[in-house]
């Protein structure tokens, strides 16, 4: 269950970047509704987030959410058609490594 709560933060994270980057791409006049869901994902994932601290130590929680990062790439990837070099794939499937040695402690 832990898993899945940090699982959802990063999920709520990933998609709140992703909003404030379509209201960038369609200016702050047409992007304020995107500015506002961006919020409230966000503010529902720092709920969401305090919970995962009553129960998971910090120090394992925190290394987790590099998920974003991951999260926020491939969406990028599919949603903008943006590039990755062969170096940022790498990094990204580090990241991932390092994420599921933290998750086997949970």
């Amino acid at each position: 269950m832990n898993l899945l709560l940090i699982l959802l933060v990063s999920v709520l994270s990933c998609a709140a970047q992703l909003c404030q980057k379509q209201a960038a791409h369609v200016g702050i006049k047409k992007g304020i509704s995107w500015l506002a869901l961006s919020i409230l994902l966000l503010g529902i994932g720092m709920l969401l987030w305090l919970a995962v601290l009553r129960v998971v130590p910090v120090s394992v929680a925190y290394p987790m959410l590099s998920l974003n990062f991951v999260l926020v790439a491939i969406a990028a990837r599919l949603i903008w058609r943006e590039t990755y070099s062969v170096q940022q794939w790498i990094g990204t499937l580090a990241i991932v490594a390092g994420v599921a040695l933290m998750g086997s402690h949970l």
